[in-house]
């Protein structure tokens, strides 16, 4: 029996405040937030639709054992740097907040757990996962049958676990993977555990189809547009007095250009274009100017996108 060290990563668990701070810090892409914190709240505790519907229609209507029937699984499809392990590890603290959960527990798969090639080896690792946050889940739910606690399994860079078994050069062990990962995601539906499953993947096209058709929902990341990557600026550089013209052209500076037809990632502008900003002005001894943030969003190289060619 492999340690849960070995399986998973770092396990997190929410409310936590620091979760909470990331979360919120988290700009251009609301709509997602919002709707993935709903929909999940809806799948980890189907009592809510139960009390929409009899306080709507004083009964159970059809539709709320339709909605019960989706499997608790997404998808984070997109380019890298767009968000997606960000919000991954820090969504569970707004789900565990509306749903007063203590705790929520996020289980991210250790690479590890993908296994040496040896034959059933990913196979017994993936079920070993899966049961070992199962377990984890004992009087999940109050006499009333109000979830106290739930869970989520976290599968970053998903295509390489869960890819198509429709590639002629797949081979069996790998199959023999997937086919447990889909029985176990069905498992998780079937028992109605609160757990949900999340994956991750900057291939969405090379996700096996019957776990693409599965999911309750794919969400799609994009690149920042100019307005997002200004929101982001605006954010990131409150209080250092740099004015409004100087964060809309520093926001239209990391976008594309015709040599690089992509602009900054999420991930570019908070990880690296702010960090280069502070540590050059603390070199100079200076406070931030709107000369060195225009050098610096000239000069700056975005993220190729997955897949560019590197020539």
């Amino acid at each position: 029996m492999t340690s849960n060290s070995e399986l998973f990563g770092t396990i997190l668990e929410y409310p936590d405040a620091r979760a909470q701070h990331r979360f919120q810090a988290l700009v251009g892409i609301d709509d997602i937030k919002t709707r993935l914190v709903n929909e999940a709240a809806a799948l980890l505790d189907p009592k809510i639709l139960e009390d929409w519907s009899q306080q709507h229609y004083r009964k159970q209507v059809p539709l709320v054992g339709a909605m019960k029937e989706r499997t608790p699984l997404f998808v984070f499809a997109g380019d890298v740097g767009t968000g997606k392990t960000e919000l991954a590890e820090s969504v569970g603290d707004p789900i565990a907040r509306s749903l007063n959960l203590d705790p929520l527990t996020l289980f991210p798969l250790s690479l590890t757990a993908r296994g040496r090639g040896l034959v059933g080896e990913m196979t017994t690792l993936i079920v070993q996962a899966f049961e070992f946050v199962r377990g984890e889940m004992g009087s999940a739910r109050d006499s009333r049958g109000r979830v106290r606690k739930a869970a989520i399994l976290l599968i970053d860079e998903a295509d390489a676990l869960a890819q198509s078994r429709e590639l002629a050069q797949m081979h069996h062990e790998d199959r023999a993977g997937v086919n447990a990962l889909i029985r176990s995601i069905d498992e998780l539906r079937r028992d109605g555990l609160p757990i949900l499953t999340i994956m991750s993947t900057n291939r969405v096209d090379a996700i096996d189809p019957a776990i693409a058709r599965r999911a309750a929902r794919i969400f799609r990341f994009e690149r920042p547009n100019c307005e997002q990557r200004l929101a982001l600026l605006e954010a990131s550089l409150v209080g250092t007095g740099l004015s409004a013209d100087t964060m809309s052209a520093a926001a239209s500076l990391l976008g594309g250009t015709d040599e690089a037809p992509w602009g900054a990632t999420y991930s570019d502008i908070r990880q690296r274009f702010i960090p280069d900003l502070v540590i050059g002005a603390v070199e100079r001894r200076q406070p931030l100017s709107s000369e060195m943030v225009f050098v610096a969003a000239q000069e700056f190289e975005p993220t190729r996108p997955f897949g560019a060619n590197n020539d």
